[in-house]
């Protein structure tokens, strides 16, 4: 099977991207691609205006979420594809996670305005209206309003992890994330292994009891990945009877270095991958909740 080059994990402005949802969409048919996933942080919101923009453009858009979880104090992230977004039970649990991000926000609002930054959660969702509010967004605000010079100083002085106006997430944990993704009818992926750092007995482990909480696959093809990741993550991934995915985690100019669909240059996803993948979509029904 021969139908294009792919890239299953992709950022619009609906979340930490730079370009908005129709916009990556247009980029990926200049590109070239067959298809793509959008998986913004924490929402589904920009699916319907990618989902739109896909048929007018005649490029196929899998449906797609990133999700952030706390797996004993490590950050782990887990992929869905295939969800229902208009789902209620899985919409309503989405929520419950938002409102946990929205609540740091404010706490972080506060801590900023203490060092004497005028910045409020009103102005961000004014300048990103119908976005999930990120830490991207903040710095963002913070250097085109003139307040700190670049980004990384933001993150470096102020939002990095342990930094005096960061306030930690209280995250879900990888089972309840698979979880979330099943109440919408889809598949779990866990994304971007090879930056947990995970010793081979440890990730072992770790994606057995992901499998058995549900686990449809591992993103073996990523950005950063050497070559030997990427085999020994396909390596992993048949041994455990799971599916492979890839990206580039493309975020537009917030994250400059990685381009659409090549990464660092170093991806060429073939369309096999999603075939695989949406055979086993079809198949998959939504978990009722209890």
């Amino acid at each position: 099977m021969d139908m294009g080059i792919i890239d299953l994990h992709t950022h619009s402005t609906e979340s930490d991207g730079t370009l908005s949802p129709e916009d990556l969409v247009g980029h990926a048919k200049e590109l070239g691609l067959s298809a793509i996933a959008l998986t913004d942080h924490d929402t589904v919101n920009g699916l319907p205006k990618a989902r739109r923009r896909a048929k007018e453009l005649g490029i196929e858009l899998v449906p797609g979420i990133e999700l952030s979880t706390d797996y004993e104090g490590m950050e782990v992230h887990i992929l869905g594809y295939y969800m229902d977004e208009t789902e209620p039970a899985f919409l309503t649990k989405l929520q419950e996670f938002v409102d946990g991000r929205e609540h740091r926000n404010d706490q972080m609002m506060e801590l900023l305005q203490k060092e004497g930054f005028a910045i409020t959660m009103e102005d961000l969702r004014r300048e990103n209206p119908d976005s999930v509010i990120t830490r991207a967004h903040i710095s963002r605000y913070l250097v085109e309003h003139g307040f700190v010079k670049d980004k990384a100083t933001v993150f470096q002085v102020y939002l990095g992890d342990g930094c005096r106006c960061y306030v930690p997430r209280e995250k879900i944990t990888p089972f309840e994330a698979i979880r979330l993704i099943q109440l919408g009818g889809g598949l779990a992926f866990f994304a971007h292994p090879v930056l947990c750092h995970m010793e081979d007995g440890r990730l072992r482990s770790f994606i057995q009891s992901l499998k058995e909480a549900g686990l449809a696959g591992i993103e073996a093809m990523y950005s950063l990945n050497r070559p030997e990741d990427e085999a020994y993550l396909k390596r992993l991934a048949e041994e455990y009877g799971l599916l492979v995915s890839g990206g580039s985690d493309f975020h537009g100019e917030n994250k400059p270095d990685i381009q659409l669909g090549t990464g660092k240059s170093n991806l060429s996803i073939p369309y096999q991958y999603l075939a695989q993948i949406k055979e086993s979509a079809a198949k998959v029904t939504p978990v009722i909740p209890g």
